[in-house]
């Protein structure tokens, strides 16, 4: 939720369910979760190169907002910003909020998705290919991204992944009835 000047927090059905989460900015929180994974696989971000400290920004254009990550490791940092702010980066990737959580956890692939123009990417296209190369290398769950381990990260794991492909699913049901027939 966007409102006037301050960053967006997470969304009502999370802020329900997690409510000592409920007034946190999603920028910080996004931050800390990018630096505790660095600090657990710093691999990852090794394999970003030089490209580890380029200004990625990342438009879910069917959200309100974008965000710029540089993922410089345990300096990594997230913010939430105006979509107006593409110019200041290295790359920018724009896509369905749904199609980019699917790059994340590999169940769609990138290279398809943009020569289908579902997403769009410009700017460095070696940070991209670096960005790319590192997630698909990575195959990284939501257990991950939040440091959970064991039977918790498990049921998170299954949780979040359900509930994405439910929204998946409702999202190309709902664009197979607005498709025209021919």
């Amino acid at each position: 939720m966007v409102t006037g000047n301050t960053e967006p927090t997470l969304p009502a059905f999370v802020r329900h369910l997690f409510p000592a989460f409920a007034g946190l900015p999603l920028g910080p929180l996004l931050t800390l979760s990018l630096r505790s994974l660095a600090g657990r696989q710093p691999r990852l971000f090794d394999r970003l190169g030089e490209h580890r400290t380029a200004c990625y920004f990342i438009d879910p254009i069917d959200l309100a907002f974008a965000f710029t990550v540089v993922p410089d490791a345990e300096r990594s940092i997230v913010r939430v910003v105006r979509k107006s702010e593409a110019a200041t980066s290295s790359v920018q990737i724009r896509g369905p909020i749904l199609t980019l959580l699917s790059l994340l956890d590999g169940t769609l692939d990138g290279d398809a998705l943009f020569f289908s123009r579902i997403i769009s990417i410009s700017g460095r296209t070696e940070a991209v290919l670096a960005l790319r190369n590192t997630i698909e290398d990575a195959e990284l769950r939501p257990a991950d991204l939040l440091g959970l381990r064991g039977a918790l990260a498990r049921l998170v794991d299954t949780g979040i992944l359900g509930a994405l492909d439910v929204a998946r699913q409702m999202a190309d049901r709902n664009s197979r009835r607005k498709a025209p027939e021919a």
